[in-house]
């Protein structure tokens, strides 16, 4: 008897925590997210701001704000005055000391990601890292050049290393391509490992649906009309 109720309330407390994490983690991340952009919405003068007419705040406002904002910047930025003006603001920023270095560093990294279509940007890989015989996955972001790749006796490429279960930061190795194990992996599969710290693991839940769906279909042939 007691037996059956701890495998009872142990069935149903997995199946809870199973169907709720997900959920209120992602509830809560939105909602960290809306406040964020909300906070947008003091850069407005009082007089123009939302409670200045409606009688109550709604939320989420700020995202409008935002997207108005990118949306503007972008049709600003795109014509022949904007890239005259963008041409100008990266000429003043990089005669400032340290701050030209760190602008030129994050709009690099931000052209690379949004509008790097290259096919080594979006290559997952293995590398043995941080001692023979131990295996990490890795990203490989290009290939090194000029100097770097002068100086070495084999060609190296650039690799990005993230950490766990924050895969936004992490290191920047060179490594010989012939030390890189390419996977047929994808980047989304590979963050999904990453973050659970290897728990999740996309192409083993993919064979496990691929093996439902081949019995079913064996099941459905078996059964007699």
């Amino acid at each position: 008897m007691w037996q059956a109720i701890k495998r009872f309330l142990r069935a149903n407390l997995i199946a809870g925590i199973l169907f709720l994490t997900p959920l209120v983690a992602t509830f809560l991340t939105l909602r960290v997210v809306v406040r964020w952009m909300d906070k947008s919405l003091l850069l407005l003068p009082p007089e123009f701001r939302p409670e200045a007419y409606l009688p109550f705040k709604i939320p989420g406002l700020g995202i409008v704000l935002v997207l108005v904002v990118l949306l503007l910047t972008g049709l600003l930025v795109r014509n022949l005055l904007g890239r005259k003006l963008v041409e100008l603001w990266d000429a003043v920023l990089g005669r400032i000391p340290f701050v030209s270095n760190f602008y030129k560093a994050v709009k690099q990294l931000v052209e690379t990601i949004f509008r790097g279509s290259g096919r080594d940007f979006k290559r997952v890989v293995l590398i043995e890292y941080p001692r023979h015989g131990l295996y990490t996955l890795a990203f490989v972001t290009g290939v090194a050049i000029g100097e770097i790749q002068q100086k070495t006796e084999k060609r190296v490429l650039n690799v990005f290393v993230p950490t766990t279960p924050n895969p936004t930061s992490g290191f920047y190795l060179m490594v010989p391509e012939q030390d890189i194990i390419p996977l047929e992996m994808g980047v989304e599969d590979a963050f999904k490992v990453l973050i659970s710290g290897g728990i999740l693991n996309p192409e083993a839940e993919r064979n496990k649906k691929n093996t439902k769906t081949t019995n079913a279909e064996t099941t459905q042939e078996d059964t007699p009309q």
